[in-house]
Formats: structure tokens, sequence, C-alpha cells
């Protein structure tokens, strides 16, 4: 229940801050928060991440169902062994969820966070991407920790025995 409850939260951030993107941003198009490194600036993503499979919506709303399946499906044997696993899934079901709903609503994305450095851009996104990256790191971490204190306990276990 708490994971529906944060990953509902969470979409509902990321399709409220699109809303504002999409009514204050898009006339502007860009307004810079931090000179030189931070802009919220408008910007619509037919494809996924950095843009790859731009134009296949249709095979994005499917891979985004089947991630949503198959992480259901496999929640008690990826997650919940792990330390903090509501929080780690409720990121990746909010994000997946948040995207899903634009790609299903209006065939492309808005992003709006947009950060660079001397030259260098990153490419803009929003509170779902954010959402799904954070909760991938946190399941990296969980994991290599898990699997440390896992195999410290089994060497402990052997070498008493």
């Amino acid at each position: 229940m708490r994971t529906a409850v944060f990953a509902a939260i969470l979409v509902a951030a990321d399709q409220l801050t699109k809303y504002l993107a999409v009514t204050k941003l898009q006339a502007v198009r860009s307004i810079e928060i931090i000179p030189g490194l931070f802009n919220l600036s408008y910007v619509e993503n037919p494809g996924a991440a950095w843009g790859i499979f731009s134009g296949q919506r249709f095979a994005l709303v499917i891979f985004s169902l089947l991630s949503l399946a198959f992480i259901t499906w496999k929640q008690k044997n990826l997650f919940h062994h792990l330390k903090y696993h509501t929080v780690i899934i409720s990121l990746i079901y909010g994000g997946i969820i948040g995207n899903l709903i634009d790609r299903i609503r209006i065939s492309r994305v808005i992003d709006f966070l947009d950060f660079h450095w001397k030259g260098s851009h990153f490419p803009s996104f929003n509170i779902a991407d954010s959402a799904i990256c954070c909760g991938a790191i946190l399941f990296i971490i969980a994991e290599f920790v898990y699997s440390r204190s896992h195999k410290e306990l089994t060497m402990d276990e052997d070498s008493t025995a």
C-alpha cells in the first residue's frame, strides 16, 4: 500500500510540474535560474532518454507496460530482501507511469530541467526521469550492500563450522 501511495504522489508531482512547464515555459521556451548551470527549458521529447527511439511511441508504450509487468511479477525476488525496497520500487513505478501518461496522452514526454556547464549540455529531463534514475541507482547500491553483508555472513558461518 505504501508503494502505491508514494508512486501516486510521484506521478502527481511529475504531472503537475509538466503541466506548469507547458503553461509557463512553452511560450518563453527557457528561463535561466542559475547562470551557466541550470535553466528551466520547455522541451518535447518524442523518444526515450537522450531522444533515442524518437518517434517510436508505440514501442515505448509497450516497453513501459512490459517493464511495469516484469517489475510487478519479479518484485519479491528483485527487491524485498533489500533495505528501502518500498522507496526503490515506488521511484521506478512512479517514473515509468509518469512518462507513460505523457506518451499515451500527447505522444511525447515533456522535459524541462536543463543543466549545462562550460559548453557541455546535459539533455533536458523531468521528475519521472529523475525518479527512474534515482530508483535504479538506489537499487544498485542496496543490492551491492546486501550482497556484501550476505557474503560476509556466509563467510563467518563457514569459518565457525
